[in-house]
């Protein structure tokens, strides 16, 4: 593979997972419109955001995948294929934390002063921020492995 073919697929990685990011930003912001709606949730625009979110994720991960094959291909960079599987393990890992937190922080403003369920935050809290930081390793050792094609 050409060096200017894995230039472009890595310029091509950092595109999509800003916009990975971004994502996750209006998940989030969504998330505390939908629970700023209560006691009477809004709940179809929330599924409506789940939905788009979900599409976006999903675009966004199969991309990816696209570039971890032809990365991982005959004359690829198998050391930036292998960060990239990595990396969409730790993504799956963070949304299905950030949406199981997302039920949890309902629970505690909907049960207030049921102790379970604010420990029950903290925890997803914890994993997730452990979660994010591998993420951030991942994201570092694959521009320290993709400096050198430019």
């Amino acid at each position: 593979m050409a060096e200017d073919d894995v230039a472009s697929l890595v310029h091509r990685f950092y595109t999509l997972q800003t916009e990975r990011v971004e994502a996750y930003h209006l998940f989030e912001e969504g998330h505390r419109a939908y629970l700023r709606s209560a006691p009477n949730y809004d709940f179809p625009r929330y599924r409506q955001l789940v939905h788009e979110i979900t599409v976006a994720f999903s675009g966004i991960s199969r991309d990816i995948l696209q570039i971890k094959e032809k990365l991982g291909g005959p004359s690829g960079r198998a050391d930036l294929a292998q960060h990239l599987a990595r990396l969409q393990e730790k993504e799956k890992e963070k949304l299905e934390l950030t949406a199981q937190l997302q039920l949890a922080k309902q629970n505690v403003q909907d049960q207030p002063g049921e102790e379970a369920h604010v420990e029950e935050v903290r925890q997803l809290k914890h994993r997730l921020i452990q979660t994010i930081e591998t993420i951030s390793e991942i994201l570092q050792d694959f521009k320290y492995d993709s400096e050198e094609i430019g």
